[in-house]
């Protein structure tokens, strides 16, 4: 805030002019007929002050001339009625416009509301997973997302006004510089100062927000986690309820005491530059009273003055506030354009190749190392791997091993940093990603529980067979989740979760068979389960993978679990440790070969005599 004396930068200034226009074409694509229906509401408003005026000028003369005797009474009576009815009809135009303006922005609104929404969802869809893992990521999502459809309504708004404003004025113009030009400069003139204010602490308002949208993350998280389920139980047994409400209470007070200073900065600079203004308006009052005692100008032509010097500057202060307000909504629409513009950092093939309909060669790893953008050591380190169709794989190796990665690069949710990871010889980065993941059926240990209907937790495995009842009761079946969904009070129709009214919420390993389901939806060649019985029991584990030939038969299966009564089902067991391939065989041979698999097992073995 040390710059606060400055006036905006060029920079600036450059950029909020860019952003208008894009600014409107967001409007106009929003709604296209209430845009237009604005635009003549517009010039409609713009051209009634001056004819009100001028209109009051020709009763209050009218007037002057019957009672001074230059026209008789009748005469004088028959000439005001038609100025009167003039008024009458410019006055219903007026409150016509003022009201049709109301309803089309309010129109705009919610449609310009909608419209922004789906593009950042849409947008937020197209990135990379890497963009998700990144903070920074959301600090821009924060700023993009804050009264960007507000904004935006703002910029087409004061768009609007500047106009209507401007078309006003020229009407005046005619007007005010046959009475005095220099009176009228000078009155215009002196809103200026007030003006360049108000620019002035727009810029201020929008970098303070920009800067903070860490800390207003944070506000918002500690919000949520004060107030949601999934957090309730522990926040309450562990007392956290009051020390997380206090940070709360830290982080408002310190955004409180920013704006407040801001606020009483910007009113201080408004009240007195406005007071110039004021003092302006109040000189070429005088004058314009002088001139009428005078004789110079007729009762009517002082009241036309009058009329037209006060909305003059009101127009002209209107005009440059205005102005100001432009000029912070197009900076803070900056954020929006920024993330509308970011693009996905891999690459999607001009000339993707088709992967064939039936894997024939298999998944194979060729010498694979992969590094996170914002870590300097690697999560995986030279892999080599070959996976036949129809081969069973599990992955085993502590946390953070590198065994999830591996399925983020299979799913091709990253790229490789070095190296290819290869279906029948096609390198991945060579397929387009959505037909690829497409080809792949996955279960994560961090699944989403979907708080909606059971069916369509199921269905969203395949959604385009959504609709398709006895594939979805046949993967629910699989999975062990069927007589979980029919014991419920709606059956498939049942809502999932607290969120909602009538909604049942599951046990951890209820839920775990809905993803196992939805998983199962998917007919697809590969089927990738990481820790998919994690949160079953005993019993209900042994069911599943009893039945694990049967429900991966002629598909490809990577399976990750620290459970060694499930890896042993595996044709193959991997061992990862630190990011690479330290021992590959079956159960039988690694446990031989007392590696790392054996002391494993073994210790996890002693853990049940």
């Amino acid at each position: 805030m040390a710059n606060d004396s400055k006036l905006p930068d060029r920079q600036s200034l450059k950029q909020a002019a860019a952003n208008i226009p894009a600014a409107f074409r967001l409007v106009w694509a929003a709604h296209r007929v209430a845009t237009l229906i604005m635009a003549a509401l517009t010039i409609g408003g713009a051209l009634i002050p001056a004819a009100q005026a001028w209109v009051g000028k020709l009763i209050i003369d009218s007037v002057v001339d019957s009672i001074n005797g230059r026209v008789d009474a009748n005469a004088g009576l028959s000439l005001v009625l038609p100025y009167l009815a003039v008024e009458f009809v410019l006055i219903l135009a007026q409150a016509g416009i003022a009201q049709g303006r109301s309803l089309t922005e309010h129109i705009l609104h919610a449609r310009l509301n909608f419209s922004l929404n789906t593009r950042l969802i849409r947008k937020a869809l197209s990135l990379d997973l890497s963009h998700f893992e990144n903070a920074e990521f959301y600090d821009k999502l924060q700023n993009a997302r804050r009264e960007a459809d507000w904004r935006a309504l703002q910029i087409m708004n004061n768009g609007f006004y500047f106009v209507q404003n401007t078309i006003t004025l020229l009407s005046f113009a005619a007007l005010l510089f046959r009475f005095n030009a220099l009176l009228a400069l000078i009155l215009f003139g002196a809103t200026l100062p007030a003006f360049i204010a108000q620019s002035k602490y727009a810029q201020l308002n929008f970098r303070l927000l920009s800067w903070r949208a860490p800390e207003a993350r944070k506000l918002n998280y500690l919000e949520y986690l004060l107030t949601v389920d999934s957090s309730v139980k522990e926040v309450k047994l562990f007392g956290l309820g009051e020390p997380l409400l206090g940070r709360y209470a830290d982080l408002f007070w310190k955004f409180m005491r920013e704006d407040q200073a801001l606020a009483q900065k910007r009113s201080l600079a408004s009240f007195s530059w406005g007071l110039l203004a004021t003092l302006s308006y109040y000189f070429a009052y005088g004058w314009i009273v002088f001139r009428a005692i005078g004789g110079a100008i007729t009762l009517g032509d002082m009241t036309l003055y009058l009329s037209i010097f006060r909305q003059s500057q009101n127009i002209f202060e209107s005009l440059f506030f205005g102005l100001s307000e432009l000029y912070e909504n197009a900076l803070f629409m900056s954020n929006l354009f920024a993330f509308l513009d970011l693009k996905p950092l891999m690459p999607v093939s001009a000339h993707p190749i088709e992967l064939p309909a039936k894997i024939e060669c298999g998944v194979e790893f060729k010498n694979v190392s992969f590094k996170y953008a914002d870590r300097e050591d690697y999560a995986l380190r030279h892999v080599n791997l070959t996976i036949k169709p129809g081969e069973k794989i599990a992955l085993v190796g502590a946390n953070g091993a590198g065994k999830t990665t591996l399925v983020k690069l299979l799913t091709r949710l990253y790229d490789p940093t070095e190296g290819q990871v290869l279906i029948d010889g096609i390198d991945l980065r060579e397929v387009e990603p959505h037909n690829l993941q497409k080809r792949i059926g996955v279960i994560f240990q961090d699944f989403v529980k979907y708080f909606l209907p059971a069916r369509e937790n199921v269905g969203f495995g395949q959604i385009d067979q959504l609709a398709n009842e006895p594939r979805i009761i046949d993967s629910a079946t699989r999975s062990g989740a069927h007589q979980t969904i029919l014991d419920l009070p709606q059956g498939y129709d049942t809502v999932l979760g607290k969120w909602f009214e009538r909604g049942n919420d599951l046990s951890g390993g209820e839920w775990q068979k809905i993803a196992l389901a939805r998983a199962f939806m998917r007919e697809a060649e590969v089927l990738v389960l990481d820790e998919p019985t994690a949160a079953l029991d005993a019993l209900n584990e042994y069911a599943v993978f009893q039945r694990f030939r049967e429900l991966t038969a002629n598909k490809i299966a990577l399976l990750i679990s620290h459970r060694f009564s499930t890896v042993r089902m595996a044709d193959r067991i991997i061992v990862l440790e630190d990011g690479a391939v330290t021992e590959m065989g079956t159960h039988a041979e690694l446990l031989a070969k007392g590696g790392m698999y054996a002391k494993l097992f073994t210790i996890q073995a002693e853990g049940y005599k």
